[in-house]
């Protein structure tokens, strides 16, 4: 019903968290090169546990073959330079929650992108530099989820 994007991820355990993620959700995880590991990193496997063959992934070569691969997607990008609280939006089956690797987040040329619906945000304590990539795209994830009414769920 969703996808959850991570644009050029570095740090393998929360690749795999996001693999368990999706499987869980009933979203599709797609990953955005460069990577920054690869498919055997024992940390990657550690924490997708025995979810990788329940899970939808797909890996693209850049942001635009992720477009080309949903079109007509709506994509919310989340970041902390964002005013908008992502809890307002009105979440739409097919709507792509994109999220920027862990050192830095999403790059200028991605935030500025006129294909976005919009940048995001997922508040916090003032002082704060940023929260796990894996728990952001759960809060997310979860926020479009629920206002589906949890479909397919248990």
């Amino acid at each position: 019903m969703f996808h959850i994007v991570f644009h050029e991820p570095r740090i393998p355990g929360n690749t795999g968290a996001a693999i368990r993620l999706a499987a869980c959700t009933g979203a599709t995880l797609h990953l955005i090169k460069p990577l920054g590991f690869d498919f055997s990193d024992a940390h990657l496997k550690r924490a997708g546990l025995d979810y990788h063959d329940l899970a939808d992934l797909v890996i693209h070569e850049d942001l635009d073959a992720m477009f080309a691969a949903l079109p007509g997607a709506r994509v919310w990008a989340f970041s902390g330079k964002s005013e908008s609280y992502y809890g307002d939006v009105s979440y739409e089956a097919g709507d792509v929650l994109l999220f920027g690797c862990e050192p830095t987040g999403l790059p200028e040329q991605v935030l500025t992108d006129a294909r976005l619906a919009d940048v995001v945000r997922i508040p916090m304590m003032a002082g704060r530099r940023s929260l796990n990539l894996a728990n952001s795209a759960s809060i997310a994830i979860y926020e479009a989820w629920r206002q589906h009414g949890f479909t397919g769920g248990v």
